[in-house]
């Protein structure tokens, strides 16, 4: 069950012009529930105009802060984010889910590493929990970020970067990237892209001693970071992914099995949720697993509905399925058998998936 709980607003505090950073307190019995690991996000849900809304937004806290903090910033025509934005104050209840996500490595006390952080806009905002996490907890490791915006307006969390550059002395290291203003060094301005990536790792960053990489922002600048880290030597293993937009909205499906030559046009899908099991036909085109759980009025987890987020990730244990979009799931997840159901069809005339594992 996609089961959502209740939490008040203790603080909400202006970032920049457009984003705020919003304080949660969950109530005593659903503390555990909200003990999050560096680098996840929450997923929201609220009604507006009769219609409910589901976004994830990313824990921007430390694990030993003791708090449970957001940061939404603003986008244009986004209902939830201008609400927080304009409407959110304290004392309010949102709902959300228990933390989730995977954009993270396990830390160890003994470890000296060195992390290296891509950031676009609001993308910093689980980047600066792996900081704040890492810097704590492995006492030898050190992490350099290159934070891209617009503009120094625009920076999230600015002061709080240079808070954490002044407490760790040596072992973080930020560079700000701006896209609209020029700097003393000029290759800080303008865009992050790979020719860009390559002059810093020429002069400025170490990729040969980078051990873990993790980036977050719009999907054009993750894929030329990941090239370009790929082509200065780093493995796919070393290299996590956070998209921070919304996929771009696809166009009708078509699966790849035509419904002639004597195929089925529909499919007999089980689907196993909490423990209970039910069997249903679906079309094979046209409707996702996930589109097809919750037209049986089953309450499938789910926020983004694009591939962006791996809330809706279920595994299939027999059957054929292909996804439209991936930009959450792990190489290694998808050979298990794990699936992003909101962007999954049926091939075979039978499927079997369970979100309990």
């Amino acid at each position: 069950m996609a089961r959502f709980f209740p939490l008040e607003v203790a603080d909400i505090r202006r970032e920049t012009r457009d984003a705020v950073v919003v304080t949660l307190a969950p109530r005593p019995e659903d503390r555990a529930a909200f003990d999050f690991t560096q680098g996840q996000y929450l997923t929201f849900r609220r009604e507006f105009e009769g219609e409910e809304l589901r976004r994830s937004y990313s824990i921007c806290a430390g694990k030993d802060e003791g708090v449970l903090k957001v940061g939404i910033k603003r986008v244009d025509g986004g209902a939830f984010s201008t609400w927080a934005n304009e409407e959110l104050k304290p004392g309010d209840v949102v709902e959300a889910m228990p933390p989730m996500g995977a954009f993270h490595v396990p830390l160890k006390p003994e470890e000296k590493r060195h992390y290296l952080g891509f950031a676009g806009g609001s993308g910093i905002t689980p980047v600066l929990s792996l900081i704040k996490t890492t810097l704590a907890r492995e006492p030898g490791s050190r992490f350099t970020l290159v934070y891209g915006n617009r503009s120094i307006n625009s920076i999230m969390f600015r002061e709080e970067l240079e808070d954490i550059k002044n407490t760790h002395l040596g072992r973080f290291n930020v560079v700000h990237v701006l896209e609209s203003e020029a700097q003393e060094v000029e290759l800080f301005s303008g865009r992050i892209d790979a020719e860009k990536c390559a002059r810093l790792f020429s002069g400025w960053i170490n990729i040969a001693a980078i051990d873990m990489a993790f980036i977050c922002g719009p999907e054009p600048m993750m894929l030329a970071i990941a090239a370009a880290l790929r082509e200065h030597g780093l493995r796919d293993d070393q290299i996590k992914f956070e998209l921070f937009a919304s996929a771009p909205r696809r166009g009708k499906h078509v699966v790849k099995s035509a419904v002639d030559n004597g195929k089925a046009a529909t499919c007999t899908a089980t689907i196993t949720l909490d423990g209970t099991t039910r069997v249903i036909e679906m079309a094979k085109t046209g409707q996702t697993i996930l589109e097809a759980a919750l037209g049986a009025s089953l309450d499938a987890p789910y926020a983004c509905k694009a591939g962006v987020c791996s809330t809706c990730r279920a595994m299939v244990v027999e059957g054929e399925v292909e996804m439209a979009t991936n930009h959450a799931l792990e190489d290694y997840e998808v050979r298990q058998g794990y699936v992003l159901s909101c962007q999954c069809y049926p091939l075979s005339d039978r499927v079997v998936v369970t979100y309990d594992q």
